[in-house]
C-alpha cells in the first residue's frame, strides 16, 4: 500500500502536514490520509495519479465501456480567432437570415439549461470567416478546417458544455440548428433519438459521473474557492464509463432532464434579453404558476432522482455515494466563482435583478414596440411551449408577434419632452396603468439618471456590449432622443432633426421672443426661464448641428452589430463608459482596424476598396470578391546539390 497525505484545504499547510505526519504515526486515520494501492491506477485512463478515488470509481473504470464505446461523438467545435468581428448577440441583428447562425460558446455553471445568445457569421459555409483565418495563418495553406472544425455535426441536437471553468461539469441541452464553438465542446448520439440524448444528457449530469469524469482530471481541489480551472475536454468525455442503461431506465431519465431543462427555462422567462422571455418578475405569476424557490426545489429534487438512479447504474456502494455527495456539495458552494473561459462575466443573474427596474425596462420596451403587454393583461394567450431540441426561435415569446399593432405608434423615435406625444416617460407610465402595475418609482428622474447604465448591463454579454435604447442627448441632458436600434435607417437621424428638434427648437425660440418682448416688465422668474431657455436653444442648436453633420454618410447596417452601428454618434452618448467604448471605436474604425464593417465602407469606400485586392475576407464581406487578386504562388526552389 501507498499512502498520501492531502493538505490542499488547509492555509497552514506545513503545521496541518505535521500533524497529519503524527496521527499517521500513531495508528490514527484521518479524512487527509488515504492508503492506495497504486496499482489500480493503471485502470484509469493515462493512468490518472487519483488517490483520493473510492473503490466505487475503481470498479467503474475496471468493469464498464466508456461513453464513446456506447456510441456517444464527443466533438470539438470552431474558433473565430476575431470574436469582436464574427460574433454577434442574437438582438443586435435586424432579422434571421442564413449568414447568421446560433453558437454554443460555453457560459457560466447552468446544468440542463442555458441559452445561447451567440450567433456566428456562417454565410457560404464560413466563407468570410475561412478567409480571415487563412490570412492569420497563411501555413494553414487553402483550407481553415483546423480552426473551423466542419467535420463536427453542426446544427445538430446534442449536449453541449463549458471546455474551461473553475466551476463543476455542466452539460445542457444543445438545440437544433447550432454552430458550437471550441469553448462550447459538444456530443451526439449516435441514432440521435431525443430521448436517448436526453437520458445521456441525465448522467452526465449526474453526481456518480461528474466523479468519474473528476478522477480523471485529478481534480482533487475541485472545492476549493480560486482553484485552477478543470478542462473538460472531448477526450476526458469519452473515456468516461458509461453504464448499461435500459429502455425502461432511458425513459425515465430523459423525463427527468427535460423536466430539469423546463424548470430552468421557466426561470429564465422574466429574463428579456433571453429567447425564453415572456414577461418581467412582477408580472410574470399571470401566466401560471411562478415561484422561484419552489421551481429551484424542484430542481434540487430532480437532481438528487437522477443521482440516485446513477448511483445504482454504477453499482457505488452506500459510502462511496456519501463522499460524492459531499464533494459535489462543497463544490458547488464555489459556484459563483469567475470562471476561466466561460465568456459570461457580463452576465447576471435574472432572479437577482431589481423586480422594479426590469417592469419599468419592459414597460419602456412595449413603448417601442418590442414587447406585447397583452399577455399581462390576458388579451394574448401564452405562446406555445418551447421543447430542449427546438431550434432557437427568431423572438422571444414574449415579444411582439410581426404584424401585430404595436402599445404605440412611432419611427424608431421617442423623446424625454413632457408634453409632447411621442414622451417617452408618458408612454412608460401608460403602459404600466394598460397593464395595472403601479410604481412609486419617478419614472421620468428614473430614465434620466439611472435607466441607460441598467439597460448597458443587461444587454451586454460574452463581452459584447449591446444596448438597443440609445439616448442621444445635448450636453446637459436637457433634451434627450431615445433611438430603437432595430429600427434604425439611413433616414433616421434626418427624422430626428426634422421631427423633433427643429420644432422644439422653434418652440423654444419662441418662447424666447416672448419674454424678450417683455422687456423691463420680465420677473426674476422670468429672467430665470430666459436664461434657462437660452441655454436650451444653444444646446439645441449644437445638438441638430451634430445630428446634421453625421447624417449624410451614416447608413446604419445591423450586421456591423450595436458597437460599430453607435459608434459615429459617440459625442451624443452622455453615458460616460459607453460614451468612451464607442470613442474607441470610431478611432480604430477611422484607423482601418475594423475596415470589414459596412460602416467602414461608408465613410473610407477607396481605402476599403483598396484594401479588397488583397484582403479576401474583405472582399467577401463588402460583395466585392471581384476586386480581389490572387497572389502569384511563388515557385518552389529546386533541392540540389549547390554548384562547384
Amino acid at each position: 500500500m501507498t499512502h498520501f497525505i492531502r493538505v490542499l484545504e488547509f492555509s497552514d499547510k506545513e503545521h496541518a502536514l505535521e500533524n497529519f505526519c503524527r496521527s499517521f504515526r500513531s495508528g490514527e486515520s484521518g479524512s487527509g490520509i488515504f492508503s492506495v494501492d497504486a496499482s489500480t491506477f493503471k485502470s484509469l485512463p493515462s493512468s490518472a495519479f487519483a488517490y483520493w478515488m473510492s473503490p466505487s470509481v475503481g470498479d467503474a473504470f475496471g468493469q464498464l465501456r466508456n461513453f464513446a464505446e456506447h456510441g456517444l461523438k464527443a466533438q470539438v467545435g470552431c474558433s473565430t480567432k476575431d470574436d469582436f468581428r464574427f460574433l454577434r448577440l442574437w438582438w443586435e441583428l435586424r432579422e434571421p437570415s442564413d449568414k447568421w447562425i446560433n453558437l454554443a460558446k460555453g457560459g457560466r455553471y447552468s446544468p440542463f439549461y442555458s441559452d445561447i445568445h451567440l450567433q456566428i457569421n456562417w454565410k457560404n459555409d464560413a466563407a468570410e470567416l475561412e478567409a480571415a483565418i487563412l490570412k492569420k495563418y497563411p501555413y494553414l495553406g487553402d483550407s481553415a478546417n483546423w480552426v473551423l472544425h466542419r467535420e463536427s455535426d453542426y446544427l445538430k441536437p446534442g449536449i453541449t458544455w463549458t471546455r474551461r471553468t473553475k466551476s463543476d461539469f455542466s452539460p445542457r441541452f444543445l438545440p437544433a440548428g447550432c454552430i458550437f464553438s471550441e469553448k462550447g465542446l459538444s456530443a451526439f448520439v449516435e441514432d440521435g433519438r431525443s430521448n436517448k440524448i436526453s437520458a445521456t444528457l441525465a448522467v452526465l449530469s449526474s453526481s456518480a459521473c461528474r466523479s468519474l469524469i473528476e478522477v480523471q482530471l485529478a481534480a482533487a481541489d475541485k472545492s476549493q474557492a480560486g482553484g485552477v480551472a478543470n478542462s473538460y475536454e472531448v477526450g476526458i468525455i469519452k473515456s468516461t464509463p458509461s453504464p448499461e442503461v435500459g429502455a425502461e431506465v432511458t425513459e425515465h431519465l430523459a423525463a427527468l432532464a427535460c423536466r430539469a431543462w423546463r424548470q430552468k427555462l421557466t426561470l429564465d422567462s422574466i429574463q428579456e434579453s433571453s429567447h425564453a422571455f415572456l414577461l418581467p418578475g412582477a408580472l410574470r405569476a399571470r401566466l401560471g404558476s411562478f415561484d422561484p424557490p419552489v421551481i429551484e426545489a424542484e430542481l434540487v429534487r430532480v437532481q438528487a432522482e437522477i443521482d440516485s438512479i446513477a448511483f445504482d447504474l454504477y453499482g457505488f456502494r452506500e459510502e462511496d455515494r456519501t463522499l460524492v455527495r459531499d464533494s459535489h456539495a462543497a463544490a458547488h458552494a464555489n459556484v459563483g466563482e469567475t470562471d476561466a473561459d466561460d465568456d459570461g462575466e457580463d452576465e447576471e443573474s435574472a432572479l437577482a435583478t431589481d423586480q422594479t427596474e426590469s417592469l419599468l425596462s419592459w414597460a419602456m420596451g412595449v413603448a417601442f414596440g418590442r414587447f406585447d403587454w397583452r399577455l399581462a393583461t390576458g388579451e394574448r394567450a401564452a405562446p406555445y411551449e418551447l421543447n430542449p431540441f427546438d431550434p432557437l426561435p427568431a423572438i422571444s415569446p414574449g415579444m411582439l408577434p410581426d404584424g401585430a399593432k404595436p402599445f404605440h405608434q412611432h419611427t424608431g423615435i421617442l423623446i424625454d419632452d413632457q408634453g409632447h406625444p411621442h414622451d417617452l416617460a408618458r408612454l412608460v407610465e401608460q403602459v404600466l396603468e394598460t397593464v395595472d402595475a403601479p410604481v412609486t418609482e419617478d419614472v421620468r428622474r428614473w430614465l434620466q439618471k439611472d435607466f441607460f447604465a441598467f439597460h448597458l448591463k443587461r444587454y451586454s454579454k460574452s463581452r459584447r456590449k449591446a444596448p438597443i435604447y440609445w439616448p442621444l442627448a445635448t450636453a446637459s441632458g436637457s433634451y434627450t432622443l431615445w433611438l430603437y436600434y432595430p429600427s434604425l435607417s439611413d433616414q433616421t437621424l434626418f427624422t430626428a432633426v426634422n421631427d423633433f428638434v427643429d420644432p422644439k427648437l422653434d418652440d423654444v425660440r419662441r418662447d424666447l421672443q416672448d419674454l424678450r418682448d417683455k422687456g423691463a416688465g420680465r420677473s426674476k422668474q422670468d429672467e430665470k426661464h430666459l436664461e434657462a431657455l437660452a441655454s436650451l436653444e444653444h444646446e439645441l442648436a449644437d445638438l441638430r448641428d451634430s445630428l446634421l453633420e453625421i447624417a449624410p454618410n451614416y447608413r446604419p447596417d445591423h450586421d456591423d452589430g450595436v458597437q460599430i452601428t453607435a459608434a459615429p454618434l459617440w459625442k451624443l452618448f452622455r453615458h460616460k463608459p459607453w460614451q468612451k467604448v464607442l470613442k474607441d471605436t470610431w478611432a480604430k474604425l477611422e484607423k482601418g482596424d475594423y475596415d470589414w464593417a459596412h460602416l467602414a465602407m461608408n465613410y473610407w469606400s477607396q481605402r476599403v476598396r483598396d484594401k479588397c485586392t488583397t484582403d479576401k475576407s474583405l472582399a467577401i464581406a463588402h460583395n466585392l470578391e471581384y476586386l480581389y487578386i490572387e497572389p502569384e504562388i511563388a515557385p518552389k526552389k529546386a533541392r540540389g546539390r549547390a554548384k562547384k
